[in-house]
C-alpha cells in the first residue's frame, strides 16, 4: 500500500458530469443531486485501510444533513479484476452491512475518476449550490485515530457553505491509497 496524496483541481472548476450505477439497483448522474445546496462527492474502495479505517466516519457525517441540504455520493473506480475486493458486489455487501445513508456508484470505466482528478482512496470533493469546486481535501487530521481527531475538514467546509461562506482556501490534500488504475 503506496500512500499517495490527492492532487487538487482548481477551487471554483464545475463538477464534471457522470452517469454511474450504483449498489441499490439505480444508475445516478450529477443533476440527480441538483436539489442539495452542497454536494459532496467521495472516491473510496472496499479494502483501501485508509478509507476501512474513516467508513463508520463517512456513514455519520452522510447522515449528519438532510438531502435537500447536503447530497454524498461514493464512487468507486478501482480496477476490480485486480482487486476483487472492490468488485460491484462486493461494495453491495459493504453498502449494505454499514448501512450507507448515500449511494454507492461502480466507476468501471474509470473515465470519472480521471474528470474529477481523483488520485487516491479516499478522495473528497465538496460543491457549492452551483457545483463550483469550494472544497479539496482530507476527512479530518488523523485518518487512524478518529478519538484524536481535532480538525474535521470536510466537516467545516460544508458548513461553511452552508452558512452562505467560501471553506478556507488553504486546504490539506487527502491521503490514501492510489486508485487502481485498469493496465
Amino acid at each position: 500500500m503506496a500512500l499517495v496524496e490527492s492532487e487538487t483541481p482548481e477551487l471554483g472548476s464545475k463538477a464534471p458530469d457522470f452517469s454511474l450505477p450504483a449498489t441499490d439497483g439505480e444508475t445516478y448522474a450529477l443533476d440527480d443531486f441538483s436539489d442539495a445546496d452542497v454536494l459532496v462527492v467521495m472516491f473510496i474502495c472496499n479494502h483501501c485501510p485508509y478509507v476501512k479505517a474513516v467508513l463508520d466516519r463517512l456513514v455519520d457525517l452522510g447522515r449528519t444533513w438532510d438531502d435537500d441540504e447536503v447530497a454524498f455520493v461514493a464512487i468507486s473506480s478501482n480496477d476490480a479484476e485486480r482487486y476483487p475486493d472492490d468488485s460491484f458486489e462486493n461494495m453491495a455487501q459493504l453498502a449494505k452491512e454499514l448501512e450507507f445513508p448515500f449511494p454507492y456508484l461502480y466507476d468501471e470505466s474509470q473515465e470519472v475518476a480521471r474528470a474529477y482528478r481523483a488520485a487516491c482512496t479516499p478522495d473528497f470533493f465538496a460543491y457549492d449550490d452551483e457545483r463550483a469546486l469550494a472544497y479539496a481535501g482530507r476527512l479530518d487530521d488523523n485518518w487512524k485515530e478518529p478519538e484524536k481527531v481535532e480538525k474535521r475538514d470536510l466537516h467545516d467546509a460544508i458548513t461553511a457553505l452552508l452558512q452562505g461562506e467560501r471553506p478556507d482556501e488553504d486546504q490539506t490534500p487527502s491521503m490514501g491509497c492510489s486508485i487502481k488504475w485498469k493496465q
